[in-house]
């Protein structure tokens, strides 16, 4: 059972819904090497120097400044920082609503689920039920831990809410800053192109197919080191010839296809060979 990390109001005109806060993601046990000092294999700490004098500083010592100009800084106390925090109202603002596709998931951020406080179930449920029939989703501004955020609200297939942390659009760079010379497409292209994605095409996404194989195979690795064995080391691989001609690309791309698909499907004849022959009957006098 999920535990809930805290508590949001969603707030729209006159209505208002008590909800709990739930992490919509987990860690991956991430694998993660230390520092260690080679000599006598202790685990490293990390210090700051001071650029000016060389020597090293506490924390006690710290302070937080703001660089205005080359190496000109100006110093807050932690009571001015303090003051330059956005009050924290655990209020989810909507602001609008949207069409869910007008969202560029380049925005998305953070995740988290939204549940409905006690007694908040039935007003929860409708605005669920209300934006996935619309097929809109909201804004909103969510101020929580000293920062302003920029929130969008979405239903979910089951119905449930997720609070989506975007990014504010001085934090994207537009797509037009990626240089791409015009070409011409041609039909035939265009045709052998999308017959390669409706072999491979599904109309949903069964995201417990794909597991992260690099950290499985990292982790049997150093379960072998842990076990006194030594890693082998791979030879590098020789870089793959480029296919230039796009049309022969696309061509073998889709035979490729097909034999997997053949491979993966047994023929009706195949089936028919593996079922066992019909006994014959007897004829007796």
């Amino acid at each position: 059972m999920a535990r809930s990390m805290g508590s949001a109001t969603i707030s729209f005109g006159l209505v208002s819904i008590p909800s709990k806060l739930y992490s919509a993601t987990e860690s991956g046990a991430s694998i993660s090497f230390n520092l260690l000092h080679a000599g006598c294999g202790s685990r490293l700490k990390q210090q700051y120097l001071c650029a000016k004098e060389g020597t090293i500083v506490d924390r006690a010592d710290m302070v937080k400044g703001y660089e205005f100009a080359k190496d000109q800084y100006v110093t807050f106390t932690p009571e001015e920082l303090k003051e330059l925090e956005e009050k924290s109202t655990q209020t989810i603002d909507i602001t609008e609503f949207v069409p869910a596709e007008k969202v560029d998931p380049v925005f998305y951020d953070k995740a988290y689920y939204l549940g409905p406080d006690k007694g908040a179930e039935k007003a929860y449920n409708l605005l669920a039920r209300a934006m996935k029939t619309s097929g809109r989703v909201a804004l909103a501004k969510y101020a929580a831990h000293g920062k302003m955020y920029l929130v969008m609200v979405r239903p979910t297939e089951d119905e449930r809410l997720v609070m989506q942390q975007l990014r504010y659009a001085d934090e994207v760079r537009p797509s037009s800053e990626v240089p791409v010379a015009d070409t011409e497409v041609r039909e035939q292209d265009l045709k052998l192109a999308l017959q390669l994605i409706e072999q491979i095409a599904h109309e949903t996404f069964h995201p417990s197919q794909y597991e992260d194989e690099v950290r499985g195979r990292i982790q049997a690795q150093i379960d072998r080191k842990v076990a006194g064995q030594e890693i082998a080391i791979s030879p590098e691989e020789a870089p793959k010839a480029q296919i230039i001609d796009l049309m022969e690309a696309l061509k073998a791309s889709l035979g490729a296809s097909k034999k997997e698909a053949a491979v993966a499907k047994p023929s009706k004849r195949t089936e028919a060979a593996a079922e066992p022959a019909p006994k014959k009957k007897s004829s007796k006098k």
